[in-house]
């Protein structure tokens, strides 16, 4: 079985989402709780935005002791050397550098020729690997890059030293089906990937796709998932940690493949980030949200009170809740109301409980949902 690494970049690509903006002791916080859930890499900044960026990565780096630290950089120089005096106190420290591949990247923003951002590259990952061995390098754009162009710039990326290739989908473009077919392509046409070099992707959602995209990369033989917890990033944001560990997880027979997170604290983390950031977390969100573990339906109500597995495909305490909740309204049935009573020490049986439960369901036509304290004073 394949164990996928995972790189988390809350405290870089998500905390560019817009409100997002978090202070160097937030970040140290949620950097050691990243270290508890037990992330292989921490993207903790980039080091040349700004001096209060450089401070947090460097004291991030000093920190963490298990995970590689990271730092973003640019394929300049000067962002190269920013990078390696923040993490020069790290265990682990990782050099992520980038530059754009697509047509749009080259003509508007690098306005650059193809072989130029090829030397670029070369010469981005060379420096970086001066400075240290772990050096990971980013084709920006790559889901809109002519897939031989693009072969021709990893290669020579692998070939000045780096140890991981990320192919990112950076503005969320690409679907599940078209990019299993272009992440086995690249692994085809570069046969370093069959050998020690890791294959990373980082799929945005601006389609709501990244947790699908992410996953069929896995397939087809990515060994890194760049993620957020929470999902937090640029625009819609970032593949969701939570989404993508625990599909792994759960579906582990299908994947043959997994993670080394401790997902009993992947709840902590979820909440931690939300009230660090600001930024909450919906009510309906796989794995974390509010109603994730929930039930008000009577028909799934029943189910779980008799075989937790007939409606939840995981344990709640698996992912760092207390536990699944059973929630009382309109939609409720006998037996949820009937096994909230016995746990409230309440008895009512036959007839008794037919008029509890008449009276429960007018409360429950008045609220959305219907307390310990509202039945204990329902008359019966």
């Amino acid at each position: 079985m394949r164990t996928i690494k995972i790189f988390d970049t809350t405290l870089r690509d998500g905390e560019q989402s817009p409100g997002a903006s978090l202070t160097t002791p937030k970040k140290i916080q949620i950097a050691l709780q990243l270290e508890k859930l037990g992330v292989d890499v921490i993207e903790a900044g980039f080091p040349i935005a700004s001096p209060d960026d450089f401070n947090a990565v460097s004291l991030i780096g000093q920190k963490i002791k298990k995970a590689a630290v990271c730092g973003l950089c640019r394929a300049l120089d000067q962002d190269i050397d920013r990078a390696f005096d923040a993490l020069k106190g790290a265990v682990k420290p990782r050099i992520h550098t980038f530059v754009g591949t697509s047509p749009l990247h080259l003509q508007y923003i690098l306005h650059k020729t193809r072989q130029e951002v090829i030397q670029m590259a070369t010469a981005a990952v060379k420096r970086a690997r001066g400075y240290v061995k772990d050096v990971e390098f980013s084709a920006m754009d790559a889901s809109r890059t002519d897939v031989k162009y693009l072969c021709e710039v990893i290669r020579a990326a692998i070939a000045a030293g780096a140890t991981t290739i990320n192919v990112p989908d950076t503005v969320g473009y690409a679907v599940p089906s078209e990019w299993g077919k272009f992440i086995k392509k690249i692994i085809a046409l570069v046969p370093a990937f069959n050998k020690n070099i890791i294959l990373s992707v980082h799929c945005h959602n601006d389609l709501g796709l990244s947790t699908a995209n992410s996953l069929v990369a896995v397939e087809a033989g990515a060994r890194q998932v760049e993620c957020a917890i929470n999902g937090l990033g640029e625009r819609g944001g970032n593949a969701s940690l939570e989404e993508v560990v625990m599909s792994l997880r759960t579906r582990k027979s299908y994947f043959d493949a997994d993670t080394r997170i401790n997902t009993r604290e992947i709840y902590p983390a979820s909440r931690m980030v939300s009230e660090l950031s600001g930024i909450a977390v919906q009510r309906n969100k796989a794995i974390v949200g509010a109603n994730a573990f929930a039930h008000e339906s009577g028909i799934h109500q029943d189910g779980v009170l008799k075989k937790r597995e007939t409606f939840e495909i995981m344990r709640a305490q698996d992912v760092g809740w207390p536990c699944n909740q059973i929630v009382l309204g309109k939609h409720s049935g006998r037996h949820a109301l009937k096994t909230r009573l016995s746990h409230l020490g309440i008895k009512v049986e036959g007839k008794k409980l037919q008029k509890f439960y008449e009276r429960f369901i007018k409360i429950a036509d008045r609220k959305k949902e219907v307390t310990d304290a509202d039945l204990k004073r329902i008359k019966y």
